[in-house]
């Protein structure tokens, strides 16, 4: 009986089924994908093959081995498939940032003068209105030179109605030219004095209230980002007490080194990822490039404008950035990084051919895309292949290809 089962194994060989039949093992070459390559030969290369040389890398661009796996072992695999799909040529970097308010609807609200605060009327988080008002302070400055515009408006007054009487006296000559004249000139000066007055007023920002009373209101629209004010505090010109901004959109800073920043372009769609949302992708049109090399880092910033309506994203969070440089045009077909793997002596990916049953096709390996790998021949655009699990379909194909050159295991 094992003589029969010798010389079957040997007919079997002989006929070019490079393996054994058994009651699982069930080893077979398959070589489907030879008939795209006219200069295609014997599959050298593969122990078992008589003591062949190495085959060359285009030799094996178009030869397929076959690997099964038994079932239960499937589901210790945890293989999971996808198609290879057709991308723009462009290269991508991924890249760290951080988010910032828009500066374009921000604000940073202060005291014009020093003042003691009296009342505050907004708080952090608050969404506020162009004009809304966030506190009162109380300032001695202001309410001295509000009392002396209100004199000076006062001397005027009276100036006016002295001016207008001796020019009606002087029409019937009842007073000499020389006292219309004076009283012409103390309107004038008196005219004036409202005017160094009210140009005194000029620093306070024709802030609103009466008396020594200082009203500051929002400039703009949006959220109270921060508050630096509390009951009695004394503050002054240098500090800011609000912040304010619109976070409806915000600011991406990436920072990119110098070699890729010179190929990004304006208008250009990224994508960023952040640590503190995984799972969580959002895209962003790049607005800007900087104009100035980090000595430190060699890195140029490059402003993205990211979406935020739901107001989830916030100022000062990390971000992973991955940026389209260089030509975009022309097509390439591209797979997972992961879905890659070497095998013998070529790149190869594993194409699902069935239960647990997997092709190894070579492939041509092209550029990085972060992420992805372009593949230049071996497949198709929509071709199903392994990703996850193709590490572990490798060493199973490794560990048979060494227990005497058969395809099959479980």
């Amino acid at each position: 009986m094992r003589s029969v089962s010798l010389i079957l194994a040997g007919i079997v060989a002989s006929a070019g089924c490079d393996g054994k039949k058994g009651t699982r093992d069930e080893h077979d070459e398959h070589d489907e994908h030879g008939e795209h390559d006219p200069h295609a030969g014997p599959k050298a290369g593969h122990p078992g093959d008589g003591g062949n040389a190495p085959a060359s890398h285009d030799d094996h661009d178009d030869h397929a081995s076959t690997i099964r796996i038994a079932p239960e072992m499937i589901r210790d695999l945890r293989v999971t498939t996808t198609k290879a799909e057709s991308r723009t040529a462009g290269e991508r970097v991924s890249v760290l940032g951080e988010l910032r308010v828009n500066e374009d609807t921000y604000a940073e609200v202060g005291a014009p003068t020093t003042a003691r605060v009296t009342r505050v009327l907004a708080r952090a988080g608050d969404t506020v209105t162009a004009g809304q008002r966030l506190v009162e302070l109380h300032s001695p400055e202001l309410g001295k030179a509000r009392a002396e515009l209100h004199a000076a408006r006062a001397r005027v007054e009276l100036a006016r109605k002295n001016a207008e009487r001796k020019r009606a006296l002087a029409q019937d000559r009842l007073i000499a030219d020389r006292e219309r004249i004076e009283a012409d000139t103390a309107l004038a000066d008196a005219e004036a004095a409202v005017t160094v007055a009210t140009a005194a007023l000029g620093p306070f920002g024709g802030s609103q209230g009466d008396g020594a009373r200082l009203v500051i209101t929002s400039p703009i629209a949006g959220t109270v980002i921060d508050r630096d004010v509390a009951l009695g505090r004394l503050v002054d010109p240098s500090r800011t007490l609000f912040r304010i901004g619109d976070l409806s959109s915000l600011w991406l800073i990436a920072h990119v080194f110098e070699r890729d920043a010179v190929r990004v372009h304006t208008g250009s769609l990224a994508t960023a990822s952040f640590a503190a949302l995984p799972g969580r992708t959002v895209e962003g049109s790049i607005r800007w490039v900087g104009r100035e090399v980090d000595p430190a880092s060699r890195t140029i910033p490059v402003r993205l404008e990211i979406p935020n309506p739901d107001t989830v994203l916030r100022p000062g969070m990390s971000a992973t950035v991955s940026i389209p440089i260089g030509d975009a045009t022309g097509v390439v077909v591209a797979v997972p990084l992961a879905a890659v793997q070497r095998v013998g002596d070529q790149w190869a990916v594993f194409v699902p051919h069935g239960p647990g049953v997997f092709d190894v096709r070579p492939i041509g390996r092209g550029r990085d895309f972060g992420g992805e790998v372009e593949v230049l021949r071996g497949i198709a655009p929509g071709d199903e292949i392994v990703v996850d699990g193709a590490f572990l379909l490798k060493a199973e194909w490794e560990k048979a290809r060494g227990e005497g050159g058969g395809h099959d295991h479980h």
